[in-house]
């Protein structure tokens, strides 16, 4: 999949339970009308999800699911369940939360990461990170990609954005390391889109800006 989307735009097609646009056929229609935009591929939650986008477009998927469990803030691809759901949906790669955080039961994240390993090697991985530490840690355990999506969406993070002082996260998680770094996080413009690749992203998911009508339109209402 890396190959596939180098440059391009990976579009986050996901609407959870407690939202309008909540049906597997509604974000294959999404997932249809990224591709037809120009999307290099897409981010998608849940196998069903899933298998209803690969029914629609034939671009690369990134597959995680979102499940809370007691105990633990970690809710993207969380455990052993999750992989195994992933990999019964045929995407191309399985992102997970790779921070430093509490899991369910105690688990890894090299414990995952060897699961998915050992489970579908042609399957690639993405480290969902918050902390330039979590970047670090993610290119020792073996993942081919890091994304940025958590930065700014946990408690030691929360005051923080992807593009606060010109996008000065990016910039050092781009140092720290020598694997792909996928820009994503409040990405909320062509311009900003744009400027992640110009600092040396190799690729961009943008989601709420693209598929979540409901907060468009309170961006806008919100001007009035």
């Amino acid at each position: 999949m890396l190959e596939t989307v180098k440059g391009g735009l990976i579009v986050s097609c996901q609407a959870l339970p407690e939202e309008p646009l909540h049906s597997s056929f509604i974000m294959s229609k999404m997932a249809l009308a990224a591709k037809e935009g120009g999307a290099a591929g897409i981010r998608a939650n849940t196998k069903e999800d899933i298998l209803k986008i690969k029914e629609e477009v034939d671009l690369p998927v990134v597959g995680i699911v979102k499940r809370d469990y007691e105990g633990s803030p970690i809710y993207i691809t969380a455990t052993y369940k999750e992989i195994d759901e992933l990999i019964e949906s045929k995407c191309e790669m399985i992102a997970m939360d790779a921070t430093s955080l509490a899991r369910p039961d105690g688990i890894t994240v090299k414990q995952l990461v060897d699961y998915a390993k050992e489970k579908a090697s042609y399957v690639e991985l993405m480290a969902d990170i918050a902390t330039l530490e979590d970047a670090k840690q993610a290119e020792k355990l073996g993942f081919d990609c890091i994304s940025t999506t958590l930065h700014g969406y946990t408690e030691e993070t929360a005051t923080h954005k992807l593009y606060d002082n010109n996008f000065a996260f990016l910039k050092e998680v781009l140092k720290a390391v020598s694997i792909p770094v996928i820009a994503e996080g409040n990405v909320q413009t062509p311009e900003m889109l744009k400027r992640c690749i110009e600092l040396g992203a190799y690729s961009a998911v943008v989601g709420g800006a693209i598929t979540r009508p409901k907060d468009i339109t309170t961006k806008f209402v919100d001007q009035l």
